[in-house]
């Protein structure tokens, strides 16, 4: 009687840790800085959704380390779900253990690349021109300095050789065009800067490829942001209604850059006339702004859709107009004066904007 009270003591001894390994293995939990209740107190107020996925990020980290001694073997299988998987955690740097969260958006990147180029492809297309063809457009735009595309389109037509316009254009001799008279655009901008504003939009792809669209009006006087919105469908509508919140009362440019894009339409062009703004179908101003967003921000965030980016691009728009300093304002920033009065002896406080993408300096009262 007793041996048997041995055995089934035995037996469950192997029970009980046989299941506890099990559990030890099934069950993981993410190492956390600080004490566990620190932790535990801090996954409490998270979503499910959030917990959930913040698992499945570090368990599939693990499954990748546990395939190599010295160095994880990461496959394209593994990167993609990575990313796939950040994009569900809001905290998704703290949450990296076998990679640097730069390495996962340079992955990002490059699968935004190949997802580009499978789509641009070559397909069978039109059967590519004869070296005597192209020899042609060249000698009749040689000969005839006068000709444009479509005059030697007529003459090739005579031929009986049908090519397109842009087909011309692509294999005429690039030829130095004569520098227009009169005030250059520059010139215009720099004498009209205070009664100009420019706008135009900045495409952005989210974590799942989706396209979005940033929308941005600046001041050129003064840099500033006048307004920032996002959208996944820039209709004509759309745009109006953002030039509307961006012109209350009587706050409104004279003159509106734009790009001659068909998102700006009849809508836009009313609200536009409404306020007395005159919209020239040219810009050129917005491309230095809109690099700078992208360089600063953009390139260093995982989008998640429409409203993530709204809160994002708000965030950067105050910072940009309060914060950053200008080079062509003279090391001033668009909205906050100089402070005349401040403490130099003040020690420097930093505070952190967009999650420690940049910092703001300040000086501490």
């Amino acid at each position: 009687m007793q041996l048997v009270g041995r055995g089934y003591r035995r037996r469950l001894t192997g029970i009980v840790a046989g299941a506890r390994r099990a559990l030890r293995v099934c069950l993981w939990a993410r190492p956390v800085a600080g004490t566990h209740a620190i932790g535990t107190a801090a996954d409490l107020v998270r979503s499910r959704a959030q917990l959930v996925a913040e698992n499945a990020l570090l368990r599939q980290q693990l499954l990748v380390l546990r395939r190599s001694v010295a160095r994880p073997a990461v496959t394209q299988m593994d990167r993609a779900l990575l990313v796939l998987l950040a994009g569900r955690v809001r905290a998704w740097r703290q949450a990296l253990l076998l990679v640097q969260p730069a390495t996962l958006l340079r992955w990002h990147r490059a699968g935004f690349r190949m997802l580009w180029r499978w789509k641009s492809r070559p397909g069978p297309g039109r059967p590519p021109l004869a070296p005597e063809t192209i020899a042609l457009i060249r000698q009749l735009a040689t000969e005839n300095p006068l000709w444009g595309a479509e005059r030697i389109r007529g003459e090739l037509g005579k031929l009986g050789l049908p090519l397109a316009k842009r087909t011309i254009q692509t294999y005429l001799p690039r030829l130095r065009v004569p520098r227009p008279q009169g005030q250059a655009w520059a010139a215009f901008l720099r004498n009209h800067a205070g009664d100009v504003w420019a706008c135009d939009f900045l495409p952005v792809t989210a974590v799942c490829f989706r396209p979005l669209f940033a929308f941005f009006i600046i001041a050129l006087a003064t840099r500033r942001v006048a307004h920032a919105a996002a959208t996944r469908h820039p209709t004509d509508a759309w745009v109006a209604q953002q030039l509307r919140e961006a012109t209350p009362f009587s706050e409104h440019p004279r003159f509106l850059i734009r790009d001659n894009d068909r998102k700006y339409g009849a809508h836009f062009d009313r609200v536009a006339a409404a306020r007395g703004i005159r919209a020239p179908r040219a810009n050129a101003a917005c491309e230095r702004f809109l690099g700078r967003v992208r360089r600063e921000c953009l390139e260093h965030v995982l989008v998640l859709g429409a409203r993530h980016l709204r809160r994002v691009l708000r965030e950067y728009v105050v910072y940009f107009n309060r914060e950053r300093p200008h080079q062509g304002l003279g090391q001033a920033t668009p909205e906050r004066p100089p402070d005349a009065r401040r403490n130099l002896a003040a020690p420097v406080r930093a505070v952190p904007v967009l999650g420690g993408l940049h910092h703001a300096y300040q000086r501490a009262a």
